[in-house]
């Protein structure tokens, strides 16, 4: 399986940006997430969903401004970011994990399979 983000770009606070996934080889059962990292700092978690949409997960600074989703058919996870503030500034990363027991991982070292990251830039 390999996963392609794309959609990062400038854009300025209370803005918005569409994040795209795309995964071949297929990553139907898979249950994805979104983290990302700032210059200087860890990855991290930022939202995540099971493998058939019905349940998702967030972290508390993202909650109400940005939505995860996925559409199966097309092999496709998103991350829709809303009211986007300087401290979302980081490079994103999509992230799979193949063989899932849990509804949601969050915990980067969970993951199996990770996109190449895209960056998203806040300016104030």
């Amino acid at each position: 399986v390999q996963l392609q983000a794309s959609g990062g770009g400038l854009v300025q606070a209370g803005g918005s940006l569409s994040l795209s996934c795309q995964a071949s080889g297929g990553a139907y059962r898979f249950a994805m997430a979104w983290f990302r990292q700032a210059p200087g700092t860890e990855r991290e978690f930022v939202a995540a969903i099971n493998w058939s949409g019905s349940n998702t997960y967030y972290i508390d600074s993202v909650k109400g401004r940005f939505a995860i989703s996925r559409d199966n058919p097309g092999n496709r996870l998103y991350l829709t970011t809303n009211s986007l503030k300087p401290e979302d500034t980081a490079v994103y990363y999509c992230a799979a994990v193949a063989s899932a027991t849990s509804d949601y991982y969050t915990a980067s070292f969970d993951y199996d399979y990770w996109g190449q990251g895209t960056l998203v830039t806040v300016s104030s």
